[in-house]
C-alpha cells in the first residue's frame, strides 16, 4: 500500500493541469450532450468506453444528425489518426510494461500523452503504476467533468456558443508549456510549420494525415543523423 501511494503521490502533481483543463471541457461536452437531448447516463458511458476528447465533441453532432456508420468510421480514423504516431513514439516507455498496457493504450490522450512522454520517473519508483495513475487520473477528470456538465445542462439553461473551442484552448495551453519547459524547440517548430503547409495544400477536411507523415518522417530523418553521427 505504501508502494502505491508513492506512484500515486508522485502522478498527481503532473496531472493537475490536466485536471483542470479536462474537468472544464469534459463539463462542456457534457453540457453539449444534455443541450441535443442525450442524458446523464449516455454521456457518462460515452466518456469511460470512448474517452476520445475532440472527437466525442464531433460525436455529438454526428449523433444528432444520425451520421452513416461508415461515414462516422471514416471520420472518428481521420481525426484520431495522429494516435497512431503517439503509440509509435512510444513504444520504448510501454513496450516493456507488464501488466495494465492495453489501459495504458486506450487511455493514451493528447494530454496524457504530453505528461508522459516527457517524464522522467525517478528510479525508485514503479514506472508502470506511475503511467498507470497519470493516465487513470486523466481519465477520471474528464468522467467527473462530463457528469458535473450534464447534471448542470439538466438544471440550468445555457448558451453553448463557443463551448467547443475550448479543447482547442487546451491544446494550445499544453503546447505553450512545453514550449517554454523544453530547451530545444524544433519539434514543435517542424508541428506547426508541417501543419499550416498540409492546410494550405490539402484543406483543413484532409490534413492530419498528410501533416503527420511529414513530422514522422522529417523527425525519423534527424533521428537517423544523429545515431550515425554518434
Amino acid at each position: 500500500m505504501e508502494g502505491r501511494s508513492r506512484e500515486l503521490a508522485y502522478a498527481f502533481p503532473r496531472t493537475i493541469p490536466i485536471m483542470v483543463g479536462y474537468l472544464f471541457l469534459g463539463a462542456a461536452y457534457g453540457i453539449l450532450m444534455n443541450v441535443n437531448g442525450y442524458g446523464i447516463g449516455l454521456t457518462v458511458f460515452i466518456s469511460i468506453f470512448v474517452y476520445a476528447g475532440s472527437l466525442q465533441y464531433l460525436g455529438v453532432t454526428m449523433l444528432a444528425s444520425a451520421v452513416h456508420p461508415l461515414t462516422a468510421l471514416f471520420m472518428s480514423l481521420m481525426l484520431n489518426a495522429r494516435h497512431l504516431f503517439y503509440g509509435i513514439s512510444m513504444l520504448g516507455k510501454y513496450g516493456q510494461v507488464k501488466r495494465k498496457k492495453a489501459y495504458l493504450i486506450f487511455g493514451l490522450t493528447d494530454e496524457t500523452f504530453s505528461a508522459v512522454c516527457n517524464e522522467q520517473i525517478p528510479s525508485g519508483l514503479d514506472k508502470d503504476k506511475v503511467y498507470f495513475w497519470i493516465t487513470f487520473l486523466d481519465q477520471c477528470y474528464w468522467v467527473s467533468g462530463s457528469f458535473l456538465g450534464a447534471v448542470a445542462g439538466s438544471l440550468i439553461a445555457f448558451d453553448t456558443t463557443g463551448l467547443d473551442f475550448a479543447l482547442t484552448a487546451l491544446f494550445v495551453v499544453i503546447f505553450t508549456e512545453q514550449w517554454k519547459q523544453r530547451e530545444g524547440h524544433m519539434p514543435a517548430v517542424l508541428g506547426v510549420g508541417a501543419s499550416v503547409l498540409c492546410l494550405w495544400s490539402f484543406g483543413s477536411s484532409a490534413f492530419i494525415i498528410p501533416a503527420m507523415a511529414v513530422i514522422f518522417a522529417v523527425l525519423g530523418m534527424d533521428y537517423r543523423t544523429r545515431r550515425q553521427t554518434e
